[in-house]
């Protein structure tokens, strides 16, 4: 039964013509989304913000351990439980 599929899927990919265009632009496109958009729209915030890598380890296992609440959320849980 697996067998059976599994053929049926490699001879449906061996055998596309089209199919493969689509592929090889679909590829193409995930690879400008993540490389290409990275480099423009994404710094590298521990290079820039801090000067040694001591200094980013502690930024990284600060964030990793307490559980800061974005500014403003705090203040809505407290009026809502009561």
């Amino acid at each position: 039964m697996i067998k059976s599929v599994a053929t049926f899927y490699l001879d449906g990919f061996r055998n596309m013509r089209l199919g493969r265009t689509l592929w090889k632009v679909i590829l193409l496109k995930l690879l400008i989304m993540f490389a290409v958009l990275k480099l423009f729209f994404f710094p590298d915030f521990l290079q820039v913000n801090y000067d040694n890598d001591k200094d980013r380890a502690e930024h990284v296992l600060h964030q990793l351990t307490t559980m800061d609440e974005p500014s403003g959320q705090k203040a809505s849980l407290q009026t809502s439980v009561k």
